[in-house]
């Protein structure tokens, strides 16, 4: 979640009452900004570069077309206040997300009824997916304070990605195992604050695939990768979630890791990471409580990687020597 540290940003507009069509164009124009009304022709925004130089453009528009605009840095100080204006923007991020959702289970339950007409269907719903996708990569970019929606949406339209890639004759030739060699010496990109799934794949990228690996810890929006980077545990990352099946346990599957020493460690993770009690290992609440202090004692996801390396590495040592 997005701390508030400074100001918001305030764009204060009048807008002629004709022709129409501008007024329609402005409202457009700050929804696709992810900008909420707070009064009459008053919308904000949390304040940075970004959002600023938005409403910059939104006012030039305004001005342009005959109207009156105005652009302040604002303090809430009595009325509004700032977890109200917070709860605005998850509101309006939600009706977002549920709206992705329903589009996303409209396609799952089509792909689950066989027809004559298979191939033709799937290549109709991949290319509603791909419209999706790029749906929620806008909403993405807009949710500045993790709307509730979100992780049902992207476990959804994660699921549907598996199904359509499993169907599809490249799909299948995808899920061939693939070679260690290709991961040698790589950067791996992954969002900052890591929590269980990050920590463990991590720790599993770096003991078991990629020894030399390096990791960078990005913002969850709008990062573009650069060359030879992989992405794990992210939005539209190379490794994440798969149907119900959690990053730590993608990664096993596809890289073809058969060590019996990582299967009680997956359960582990998975059910911390999904909390279905999928597994229900005796011992899993206790390591979700380890995590989570050193997510607490620790704000810098280097020292977090640090610290959940060594348990998982302990918690492997263990699962090994157990089985002999």
């Amino acid at each position: 979640m997005q701390e508030i540290e400074g100001p918001w940003l305030l764009l204060i507009h009048q807008i002629p009452p004709k022709p129409d069509y501008t007024r329609v164009k402005i409202w457009r124009r700050l929804q696709r900004l992810g900008a909420v009304p707070v009064k009459n022709s008053v919308y904000v925004l949390p304040k940075s570069d970004q959002t600023q130089e938005d409403f910059q453009w939104v006012l030039r528009e305004v001005v342009e077309s005959g109207g009156d605009a105005s652009l302040c840095e604002a303090r809430f100080v009595d009325g509004l206040s700032d977890d109200e204006v917070m709860q605005l923007f998850r509101s309006a991020r939600e009706d977002d997300y549920q709206e992705i959702s329903r589009d996303l289970e409209r396609i799952a339950t089509s792909l689950s009824k066989k027809t004559k007409t298979d191939s033709e269907r799937e290549k109709r719903l991949a290319l509603e997916l791909e419209r999706i996708h790029k749906r929620m990569a806008e909403v993405l970019a807009i949710d500045f304070f993790s709307a509730p929606g979100r992780e049902s949406a992207e476990r959804l339209i994660f699921a549907l990605d598996a199904r359509l890639q499993e169907s599809s004759p490249a799909g299948k030739a995808a899920k061939a195992k693939q070679q260690l060699q290709d991961f040698q010496g790589r950067t791996w990109v992954t969002r900052k604050g890591i929590h269980v799934d990050r920590m463990a794949s991590a720790w599993l990228i770096r003991r078991f695939i990629d020894p030399n690996a390096h990791f960078k810890f990005v913002p969850a929006k709008g990062y573009q990768p650069e060359p030879g980077e992989i992405r794990f545990d992210m939005y539209e990352a190379d490794f994440t979630h798969e149907g119900d099946r959690c990053t730590f346990e993608v990664l096993i599957e596809r890289v073809g890791l058969l060590d019996p020493g990582l299967g009680p460690i997956a359960e582990i993770v998975h059910d911390i990471d999904l909390k279905d009690s999928k597994f229900g290992r005796d011992e899993t609440p206790g390591i979700d409580r380890i995590i989570a202090g050193v997510a607490m004692a620790n704000k810098d996801d280097e020292a977090r990687l640090a610290r959940g390396s060594a348990l998982f590495e302990d918690l492997y040592e263990y699962y090994k020597r157990k089985r002999k």
